[in-house]
């Protein structure tokens, strides 16, 4: 991992018990099986989870993260941006 993308290196207010235990979880796994391990941690969590997933993701790699969420953001138009804020109700 770069110096910049080192664990704990950013914000960790909002992570709840849950981000928690799959934050130590990734890390016991990075540290007995490097980025092999990080990575198959990742795969399970990404397919159990993706939203806590990527929140994870940001505590493992924040520059990253916020480089790759700036560049979807970026993508999107503005109609795609108010849509995420405020999604339309799916009741009938």
């Amino acid at each position: 991992m770069a110096a910049d993308d080192d664990l704990g290196r950013d914000c960790t207010s909002p992570f709840s018990d849950a981000d928690w235990a799959a934050i130590n979880k990734l890390k016991r796994a990075y540290d007995s099986n490097g980025m092999r391990g990080l990575n198959n941690e990742f795969d399970e969590l990404i397919e159990d989870d993706p939203v806590r997933a990527f929140r994870v993701m940001s505590v493992f790699f924040p520059r990253r993260t916020r480089e790759a969420l700036e560049e979807v953001i970026a993508n999107m138009d503005v109609k795609e941006m108010l849509e995420l804020l405020d999604p339309p109700s799916t009741k009938h």
